[in-house]
């Protein structure tokens, strides 16, 4: 199943740094994101984009992994024009990741 169907997400740009959050809908299945939603998963899903290590913040109380990636030197979001590249769009680009578990019915 993709990462969407258990959790949202949030984004932001800020130069060259792009700030990643996903949120569990429910709280059940926030262990799930957090045993499969690593550091090392990030970094392989937006290989074209980052220069370096994908650094991942856990917030069990909100249910949410935060992550924080550096862009390749000189992609800075504030020179490009391309509008696919911003953070926005890319926290949709992380909900594709796929992920094991049960889908379960009607979610909130």
């Amino acid at each position: 199943m993709q990462l969407r169907e258990i959790a949202h997400g949030r984004a932001g740009d800020k130069g060259d740094i792009v700030t990643l959050s996903v949120i569990a809908r429910r709280l059940e299945d926030f262990p799930l994101l957090e045993r499969q939603v690593t550091a090392e998963r990030v970094a392989a899903h937006f290989a074209a984009i980052t220069g370096g290590a994908v650094r991942r913040f856990v917030l069990p109380d909100l249910g949410a992994l935060n992550f924080v990636l550096q862009r390749r030197q000189g992609e800075s979001v504030t020179r490009s024009l391309a509008l696919d590249a911003h953070g926005k769009c890319l926290s949709s680009v992380l909900l594709t990741l796929e992920i094991e578990g049960a889908v379960r019915g009607e979610r909130d």
